[in-house]
């Protein structure tokens, strides 16, 4: 599962999901590890499940608003919910900006428009669409979903980790997914 070069640590892991719900839920677990700052660029054809799969990363962060494909505005904000553990001050999770490159013709036009600020500020978790639009405007630090089908309800996932610290959460990712799975 891991290249271990020092500057470029890179992580694969690959799913089948058979049904949207299961996809939906696997963007459930990452959802849950998620605390802000992490730039996931999902690529796919039309119907692969990219929205699909930020639902469920939406329902795992703990946010409950109906999350859409933002095709005609680019951008979609989700405040972030607020969360309470035992014994500590309530606080808000992360917001979610979710991005969709889809009619998008020059990857300059994220910079025109300080879209990335988003991408480096920190406190949210930016989801983009269509990410393979502007590939040359990514940072080492990402974690790419590759969604495939393969037949009407199967589909492939290809999460590539880019840098230690998304290798980690890929490793989390993995660790819960299938724990969860076989209990």
């Amino acid at each position: 599962m891991v290249d271990n070069t020092q500057e470029d640590v890179t992580c694969t892991l690959d799913i089948v999901s058979h049904s949207s719900a299961q996809t939906q839920r696997l963007g459930m677990r990452l959802g849950d590890l998620l605390s802000g700052g992490e730039l996931l660029l999902l690529e796919g054809q039309l119907g692969s499940g990219k929205t699909t799969f930020t639902q469920g990363l939406a329902m795992g962060m703990g946010i409950s608003e109906l999350v859409s494909s933002p095709t005609f505005t680019l951008l979609k904000e989700y405040a972030g919910q607020m969360l309470t553990q035992t014994g500590q001050s309530p606080r808000r999770g992360p917001a979610l900006y979710h991005f969709d490159l889809y009619r998008l013709d020059d990857p300059e036009e994220i910079l025109d428009l300080g879209f990335e600020d988003y991408f480096y500020d920190g406190s949210g978790v930016c989801v983009v669409e269509w990410a393979d639009k502007a590939a040359e405007l990514w940072s080492d630090g990402h974690l790419s979903i590759r969604l495939k089908a393969m037949s009407e309800t199967k589909r492939s996932l290809l999460l590539t980790a880019t840098g230690p610290r998304y290798c980690e959460l890929l490793r989390q990712f993995q660790k819960n997914t299938y724990a969860t799975a076989s209990s």
